[in-house]
């Protein structure tokens, strides 16, 4: 029985390991994080193969500080968008403001830049950054049917009976969870009222106009649409939420059809339109949420990202959490290995508060973004006026890009 090994594994300097179940960006981040602290670490994931997912993501400068950590500023300049800036367009008429300087500005201030990626690429980084450590550290096709732990370590059973066994187990294993069902019991979900689409499409497809290196808000009544540049400039993400509530299945991975995204957004100016007849494959997906955590830990297994504070993406900040996630919990772990309860209670201590504030946040923006209100002709001009001028913008977000995880005292 693999729980028996423990103590040999104690005996050895070497038994500093980590099992992580979820092979994501959060569970990469923390993987690369540990590995580059010496410590060893083995990434469990479900899939049978790394696939693809076609999406963006966009990087605040918060992210990228701990991206740079890692030695990833130079493999992140051959895939990313520095975009220059983002504008705010009307949902009807096209009209347009400038919102936020992205480029210059924001690397002066932060010292780190915002960047736009394609979700593939940044995996891809951080999986081969994983490798060139140890190449042997991720195991695909292993699907997590239950946790257990002793005093002395933690171990993970797979559907195929197979067993792992570490000093510590993190489950960065998302909004699905088995380690969090494992240890906490099932959540329960909320329906938003919320519908996301997300797609892409080549650059060269579109519209001289629409081509361009920066990030696109549309605000309107119940609807939100955004759209940015990633990988070197070559394609278009594509992505929008729209009021209904005729589809609540929570998959990432359910596809919909040009037709219904254009139905979601008839009305819309024609630009939005001449991006979803371009999108080579749309998904949609219901927005949930869930509950606050009492606690992400319990005894020698802890959990990061998704798995314990799932957030709505109306602050951009998913996956910038987890990779935050990933590097306090490793300098946590590389700090305190030998105490388990003070290594997960200084994790949860320096994380919790900054983590459900953007979770808060991210919900209240919902509620801004789809005020019935801005159908009227001049309520987006006054609600830029009022709330999304450089400054205001500045004001509300400064918490949260300037924030440094690398310099936290642990």
């Amino acid at each position: 029985m693999c729980s028996s090994d423990l103590a040999g594994i104690y005996e050895m300097n070497a038994s500093k390991k980590v099992i992580i179940v979820g092979g994501g960006i959060g569970g990469l981040s923390a993987a690369l994080s540990l590995l580059k602290r010496g410590i060893d670490v083995d990434v469990y994931e479900q899939v049978s193969e790394l696939r693809e997912v076609g999406a963006g993501i966009q990087m605040s400068s918060n992210g990228t500080r701990v991206l740079y950590a890692l030695g990833l500023e130079e493999p992140l300049k051959q895939v990313q968008v520095l975009p220059s800036k983002r504008i705010i367009r009307h949902w009807q008429t096209g009209e347009t403001w400038n919102w936020f300087d992205l480029g210059a500005v924001t690397r002066e201030r932060y010292g780190t830049p915002h960047v736009m990626l394609h979700r593939g690429d940044l995996h891809g980084l951080l999986l081969n950054a994983v490798q060139a450590i140890k190449p042997d550290a991720v195991h695909l096709n292993m699907r997590a049917a239950s946790v257990s732990q002793t005093p002395d370590g933690a171990e993970v059973t797979f559907e195929d009976g197979t067993k792992a066994c570490a000093p510590f187990l993190i489950g960065a294993d998302g909004i699905h969870s088995k380690v969090r069902a494992a240890l906490f019991g099932p959540s329960k979900p909320e329906f938003t009222g919320c519908v996301a689409w997300r797609g892409l499409m080549p650059m060269s497809s579109l519209p001289s106009n629409l081509q361009q290196m920066q990030g696109v808000n549309w605000l309107g009544p119940k609807g939100h649409v955004l759209h940015y540049p990633v990988r070197r400039g070559e394609i278009m993400n594509f992505i929008s939420f729209v009021e209904r509530d005729d589809w609540q299945v929570e998959s990432w991975t359910t596809p919909g059809t040009n037709d219904e995204l254009a139905n979601d957004f008839r009305g819309w100016h024609s630009d939005v339109h001449e991006m979803i007849r371009r999108i080579e494959a749309p998904f949609k997906w219901a927005l949930m949420v869930r509950g606050p955590m009492a606690a992400w830990s319990q005894g020698r297994i802890t959990l990061l990202g998704d798995a314990c504070h799932p957030t709505l993406p109306f602050l951009g900040q998913g996956g910038v959490m987890s990779i935050e996630d990933g590097y306090i919990v490793a300098a946590c772990l590389d700090k305190y290995f030998a105490d388990p309860a003070t290594a997960f209670a200084r994790y949860e201590e320096i994380r919790r508060e900054r983590t459900a504030t953007v979770v808060r946040k991210s919900h209240a923006n919902r509620a801004s973004a789809f005020s019935p209100a801005l159908a009227n002709d001049n309520a987006v001009a006054t609600e830029v006026a009022r709330e999304w001028q450089q400054e205001r913008v500045r004001e509300r977000m400064e918490w949260l890009y300037a924030y440094d995880a690398t310099a936290v005292a642990i």
